[in-house]
């Protein structure tokens, strides 16, 4: 769903979902976090839900994903900023918490996975036994299905 009135600002790409397909990453529309597609017919963004910004960062650390393409590629400077901005919107403090336990954790220049570690027990309940690559997946296929309709 794209807001004409804002410009996408400052998309940073995790990686590819598959070799040579689409990038997901992130960015921000009007101040506000969005989630990034970017596929070679241009860029779709939706709101970034807290799971799906910490399935991102978790695939980030892991290297789950497929080389992201290098004039977007995120740095680990962009991933600190992503979780900075969370927990300012994040409202449950324990979860708040574990967030900055992360952040504390990519600052530090821990290892991708302690800090994946981390960021997986910042995951909702809901999400936690979800593999975030297949969270990413499913966004993914619904904000390509919408941008169709």
């Amino acid at each position: 769903m794209q807001h004409p009135a804002a410009p996408l600002e400052s998309a940073r790409a995790i990686g590819r979902l598959e070799p040579d397909g689409p990038w997901i990453g992130f960015g921000f529309r009007g101040g506000a976090l969005r989630i990034v597609i970017g596929a070679p017919d241009g860029l779709r963004d939706a709101p970034a839900e807290p799971d799906v910004v910490l399935a991102l960062a978790i695939a980030y650390f892991t290297d789950a994903l497929a080389e992201a393409p290098p004039e977007v590629e995120a740095t680990q400077a962009d991933l600190s900023a992503l979780i900075g901005d969370l927990i300012r919107r994040v409202p449950d403090p324990p979860r708040r918490a574990q967030l900055e336990e992360a952040l504390d954790a990519i600052d530090d220049g821990l290892a991708g996975d302690a800090v994946a570690g981390r960021l997986a027990a910042a995951r909702s309940p809901v999400n936690a036994g979800v593999d975030p690559v297949e969270l990413l997946l499913a966004r993914s296929r619904e904000l390509a299905s919408s941008a169709r309709s």
